[in-house]
Order: structure tokens, then sequence, then C-alpha cells
């Protein structure tokens, strides 16, 4: 089965400003808005993981 078969979706609201500021990022690291997103929560998890794992 594929990657994408299995990903959930979930609706998300944005504001018009926050949305536009994630569409122009996305744009300028070659990303569709929704990968640009997925990307960028896979970071924050990460990094929270990391800092977690340093205070145990």
């Amino acid at each position: 089965m594929k990657d994408s078969e299995n990903k959930k979706q979930v609706p998300l609201r944005l504001s018009p400003k926050l949305f536009s500021d994630l569409a122009e990022w996305a744009e300028d690291d070659f990303r569709s808005l929704n990968g640009q997103i997925e990307y960028l929560l896979t970071e924050c998890v990460k990094k929270r993981k990391k800092k977690k794992e340093k205070e145990e």
C-alpha cells in the first residue's frame, strides 16, 4: 500500500494571512501547500521529541 493511501485527512482552517504566507513559503521551497504544512509539522514533532529525550 502506498504511503499516500494511508494518510489521514484533516480539515484545517487558516487565517487568510497565514494561508498566504504558507503558500508563498511553499512556492519558495518548490512544495505544494499541503506538502509544506506536512513538512513543517513533521519538523516540529521531531524537535519536540528531541527536546523530550534531552529532558529525560
